[in-house]
């Protein structure tokens, strides 16, 4: 995480901290902590039998909350360890029936598992209790269940262990305080290293744990920020609204799946959902993925909770972790919220993927939602804070493979906004990240800008694009006139941006080159290739045309769109590939939310991409911007034929290279299976056509 240029340096910041704050936070932490010794004494940890500590018991504990269930979710003042799935654990009796055990201890039965993971805690709390830190460093089994095993020591040794239990975030305080963070230590012994540097800080002097790990989580919290807004409906038509509104929660369906937790993949959860609710083309991955950033929302996170796809029921923001509660009559997933009723109001317009019960909110219109009401049917938004933009997480992805390589490609099918990514990126790169979430013109506008202002170049490659385009070539003179031809030496569109860039060493430079895979890389590069790796910025280099000298300065970074379906990454050449960071941008369902009559477009998109892939390959699937009209998806029958006939079939035939029966394996009954031409329906019928061939009831939508 990069710490905004405004924040207050660790000095400073201790010395503002009221240390008092945390005094009621303290008392119920030494609370939570004597509750676990009482129930799970040290010494009977060597006889504790496996029913006392495993989540998902097949039958409830008479003796109260197994070990793991009071470490996750009945100890949140101790340091929490929610989130995830109960991998985290080591092993764990999941839903199916089976148990789910960690690497070393597959193959094994349940009990003998469990006596080999008991003797490895026995092990540490005995080495600790000695002092011998480093002895359990060499417990492998241990090494599976890093959070829960650091959370255990910090609860029985509060002495010799601090209240943080995530090792990136361990490691982010420790470069904060100083220290050298080693990526390949175990949470507790970079636990260890972060205590050692807190004792040697004189701002912490008298600082307990609890006041030294809510200080830095408040002041420099590491966690990746959250920018997607949800919406979830609460239950059919808002039903279960009320009783949301009340118990300060957010409740949704599909109860048959048990606790989410048990779940460590959306391929994992998929699998449950589809032999739930079979569905004739396994469309159920995006509402896995849904239902996995159900589960793993944090406090802090924004929600919008809905009736319709016109009314607002309240904004809200998540105040606790998600929990499974099976006792519950029904609709028993769980998140803690805190709601704001005073933003309930009707939206002039319907929100065509409101009709499920997930679906992304767009920055700009939860900002409308949430602004003050001055006047009965007038809004104005809230009045500007001045805190810090929070970046979108691809955007936030783009500029940290920058920092750390200098130059990025963004690759991926055609249509999944690559050039936009690399568009924001450069927003964000020259200051203006408050665009990033603007209505479309007004982003339009602030890119213009920021393009006519010089700071970022933007070019598109291709077959005939060269050396001399890019660095330095001759080219005829447009000023000279008379007879003849007059060649001048010309300075390429890499070369103008490292002049200016080397005049102004303060500020980052960006090309953006569109269309990378399409131009001749080595040809184009040439000698700079060598350059372009950041510890080689700075070296001059003679160019050999025309003998100049040349660099390419530190602040200059490049970013890169490739289209897969036109070349794979791996046909790039070499030289090139390896001074590049590879990211990639690939289709996203929850862009396309909404329906148009009977279809599900978000189901359609995944399921004709499964399909894709299936017969074709990842690289040839097809972007959400072939949904998307104006940034909204696609809300009319007209729109989707257009879009389908005019856009997709004419992509999907040319990747069939004419082959009849590989594009009737992809479309189905939407072509004729002998001469291969789509079928000519009505858009009515062509919506209900794609919905029989596509989709299928989706499990429990709620709107």
């Amino acid at each position: 995480m990069t710490f905004m240029a405004d924040e207050p340096d660790l000095q400073t910041a201790a010395a503002q901290f009221d240390r008092s704050t945390v005094t009621e936070a303290e008392t119920a932490a030494e609370d939570e902590r004597k509750q676990v010794l009482s129930r799970f004494p040290l010494e009977e940890w060597a006889t504790m039998p496996l029913s006392r500590y495993a989540l998902g018991q097949p039958a409830p504990s008479a003796d109260g909350p197994t070990y793991c269930r009071l470490m996750e979710f009945g100890t949140p003042n101790l340091g929490s360890i929610k989130g995830g799935s109960a991998a985290k654990h080591i092993m764990y009796h999941h839903n199916s029936g089976e148990w789910r055990l960690a690497a070393p201890l597959r193959g094994m039965e349940p009990q003998e598992a469990w006596e080999k993971l008991r003797e490895q805690f026995v092990q540490a709390f005995e080495a600790v209790g000695t002092g011998d830190f480093d002895a359990v460093d060499d417990l492998e089994v241990l090494r599976f269940g890093p959070a829960l095993v650091t959370k255990s020591l910090a609860t029985y040794f509060p002495e010799h262990f601090l209240p943080i239990y995530a090792a990136e975030h361990l490691r982010r305080f420790i470069t904060l305080l100083g220290g050298s963070a080693h990526t390949d230590a175990p949470a507790w012994h970079s636990n260890r290293h972060l205590l050692e540097l807190v004792r040697s800080c004189p701002e912490f002097d008298g600082w307990s744990g609890q006041q030294v790990m809510r200080f830095l989580y408040l002041r420099f919290d590491p966690r990746p920020r959250q920018n997607t807004i949800w919406k979830i409906a609460p239950g059919e038509r808002g039903r279960l609204w009320e009783e949301c509104r009340d118990g300060a929660v957010i409740r949704v369906g599909w109860d048959e799946l048990g606790d989410l937790g048990q779940y460590q993949s959306d391929t994992e959860l998929k699998q449950a959902l589809d032999a739930r609710w079979p569905r004739s083309s396994g469309g159920s991955l995006t509402l896995a993925r849904r239902l996995l950033a159900f589960r793993d929302l944090e406090p802090g996170d924004r929600i919008v909770a809905n009736r319709g796809t016109d009314e607002v029921l309240a904004t809200g923001t998540v105040s606790g972790s998600y929990r499974f509660e099976p006792d519950h009559v029904e609709y028993r997933h769980v998140v803690p919220v805190t709601w704001d009723v005073s933003h309930a109001r009707k939206l002039p317009e319907p929100q065509h993927g409101w009709r499920s019960t997930f679906a992304k909110v767009d920055a700009a219109l939860f900002a409308r939602i949430s602004a003050s009401i001055t006047a009965p049917g007038t809004h104005t938004a809230e009045p500007h804070t001045g805190d810090p933009v929070m970046l979108p997480e691809d955007v936030e992805n783009v500029l940290e493979a920058l920092g750390r390589k200098g130059q990025v490609i963004l690759h991926g099918p055609p249509g999944t906004g690559k050039t936009r990514l690399a568009l924001g990126a450069a927003l964000a790169l020259t200051g203006r990240a408050d665009a990033l979430s603007s209505p479309p013109e007004q982003r339009a506008a602030a890119q213009a800008e920021m393009l006519r202002a010089g700071r970022v170049h933007m070019v598109t490659f291709h077959p005939s694009y060269g050396y001399e385009d890019f660095v330095e070539g001759f080219k005829p003179d447009m000023n000279v006139t008379g007879p003849g031809l007059t060649l001048a030496l010309t300075d390429g569109v890499f070369h103008t941006l490292c002049t200016q860039a080397s005049a102004r060493p303060d500020e980052e430079f960006l090309l953006i080159i569109d269309e990378i895979n399409r131009g001749d890389l080595p040809r184009i590069f040439g000698e700079l290739v060598t350059l372009l790796e950041l510890d080689k910025r700075g070296l001059p280099l003679t160019l050999p045309v025309s003998r100049r000298t040349f660099s390419v300065p530190p602040n200059v970074r490049i970013i890169g769109t490739m289209n897969t379906a036109d070349r794979s990454i791996s046909h790039l050449d070499a030289a090139v590939r390896r001074r590049f960071a590879f990211l990639p941008v690939g289709p996203d369902p929850d862009v396309v939310s909404g329906t148009v009559g009977p279809l599900d477009l978000a189901q359609f998109f995944e399921s004709l991409n499964t399909r894709i892939t299936r017969h074709l390959d990842t690289d040839h699937q097809i972007g959400h911007a072939y949904l998307l009209r104006d940034g909204e998806p696609i809300a009319t029958e007209e729109d989707l034929a257009a879009a389908f006939h005019h856009e997709v079939i004419p992509l999907l035939e040319d990747y069939c290279l004419g082959r009849a029966d590989l594009l009737h394996r992809i479309l189905g009954g939407l072509v004729d299976a002998d001469t291969g031409r789509p079928a000519l329906m009505s858009p009515q019928d062509l919506v209900a056509a794609l919905a029989s061939e596509f989709t299928s009831g989706t499990p429990g939508p709620d709107a």
